[in-house]
């Protein structure tokens, strides 16, 4: 019930931020609402954010030191991975099959390919100059960190996530020559003290999602005309991105959860609720994970030990959502510039932007840079991305949530196969 609660307080609060962004938009009060209201999501951004580190080496290096042998930890890092690259690879797929059958951009005018570019080309330069520094082999070579300390200062999850298992395997090698149960102790005091601080910042949570929300609209409705303009050239390519997001979240999803959990589907739509909401608004899974993990736990019922893993895992290599978009934002650049791509070019689409995926921060508008790289393997120009940068951030919201709905999936489907699912608080 007070789960249910915080489900109503938070759509409640994107409502009411939704409603004040339009009204500062259209009174012209833009400027109040960026300057006093923005901070205070910011502020709600930050606290989630500080505790994702501590709570991703905190808990999985209890999960990892809790096992007995490390054959197990394999066997579930085996699932995860091929769980993780198959549905993005999947969600690829379905977001080329839809923009295939929709075909949007394919009567855009000349004149608003020009508006549209003209409008972004500042930002769209930023962006390429920052793909151009982007290496797919050098993001695997740096899982690897040099130096942990510095991953955790810089936020370079996959960099925690390895030095935390390389840690709890170390801790488990050692138990049979010495005593470390004290040791595991103290993380797993730790990962529930970082769980409490999660419990404590969620009841802020209305108040930091109005903000957020607020900020976004008032700040995509600062020119309103620009705006009506941007939405009327794009609706076509919004909604094949939306549509595809909307067929993966639900057959693939569905039957991943269906088919190979022992997880009831409504049980899990209801439980996943608030790590979603929170997702659409903040468009950041690093910033959802804290919430991600309680939601998994508690209310899916996914055992901590499993959970510790695969969560923080998904988080920076599990981007269905960002892989579908790119691959339809590919096509309908593409479309816009009068290039016919064929089936070679879109099996590169699936293959480039399931290696991109990999080691991408779990930050707002990172897909935008992992699209020029794919835009760049299949040969079309990478200031194409001027014509979709408007819309963005709206899609980035939708694209988050579906990547931290990935990652539950997973976690959910992986739990069952080890038997490591239970029911939640109050359900038998």
């Amino acid at each position: 019930m007070k789960r249910l609660a915080l489900h109503w307080w938070i759509l409640i609060a994107m409502g009411f931020g939704v409603v004040a962004g339009i009204v500062s938009a259209q009174t012209g009060t833009t400027g109040f609402v960026l300057t006093w209201v923005d901070p205070v999501g910011e502020i709600f951004l930050n606290l989630l954010k500080m505790i994702a580190v501590p709570l991703v080496l905190f808990s999985l290096v209890a999960g990892v030191a809790s096992l007995n042998d490390t054959s197990k930890m394999g066997r579930i890092g085996g699932k995860t991975i091929a769980l993780y690259l198959g549905t993005t690879a999947v969600a690829i797929t379905i977001g080329l099959i839809v923009v295939n059958l929709i075909d949007p951009g394919g009567d855009m005018s000349p004149e608003t390919v020009e508006r549209l570019r003209a409008a972004f080309q500042e930002e769209a330069n930023q962006r390429v100059e920052a793909a151009r520094q982007v290496s797919i082999v050098d993001q695997i070579v740096g899982i690897v960190p040099t130096n942990p300390f510095w991953a955790l200062a810089e936020t370079k999850m996959l960099q925690v996530v390895f030095f935390a298992l390389m840690l709890g395997v170390a801790l488990t090698r050692l138990r049979n020559k010495k005593d470390t149960a004290h040791i595991v102790t103290v993380f797993e005091l730790l990962s529930d003290a970082i769980i409490e601080i999660v419990h404590l910042i969620m009841k802020i949570a209305p108040i930091g999602v109005f903000a957020m929300m607020a900020s976004v609209i008032a700040d995509l409705g600062e020119d309103p005309d620009k705006m009506r303009d941007l939405l009327g050239a794009l609706v076509w390519y919004m909604l094949a991105v939306i549509i595809a997001i909307i067929i993966h979240a639900t057959l693939v999803y569905g039957v991943l959860i269906g088919w190979l959990s022992k997880v009831p589907i409504g049980r899990f739509v209801r439980a996943m609720v608030p790590a979603q909401l929170l997702a659409f608004s903040s468009s950041s899974s690093a910033a959802t994970l804290p919430v991600t993990i309680d939601c998994v736990e508690k209310e899916v019922g996914v055992d901590e030990e499993v959970s510790s893993f695969v969560l923080p895992l998904g988080a920076t290599i599990n981007m269905d959502g960002t892989g579908l978009y790119q691959g339809v934002a590919a096509v309908f650049i593409a479309t816009v510039y009068g290039m016919e791509l064929d089936l070679w070019q879109q099996v590169q689409i699936v293959l480039t932007a399931s290696l991109a995926s990999i080691g991408t921060a779990a930050v707002p508008g990172v897909g935008i840079v992992m699209l020029t790289i794919v835009l760049d393997q299949i040969g079309v120009p990478q200031d194409g991305i001027l014509l979709i940068l408007g819309v963005d951030r709206p899609l980035d919201m939708c694209r988050t949530v579906l990547n931290v709905t990935g990652d539950a999936t997973v976690a959910t489907v992986v739990a069952s196969s080890e038997g490591l699912i239970h029911a939640p608080p109050g359900q038998s």
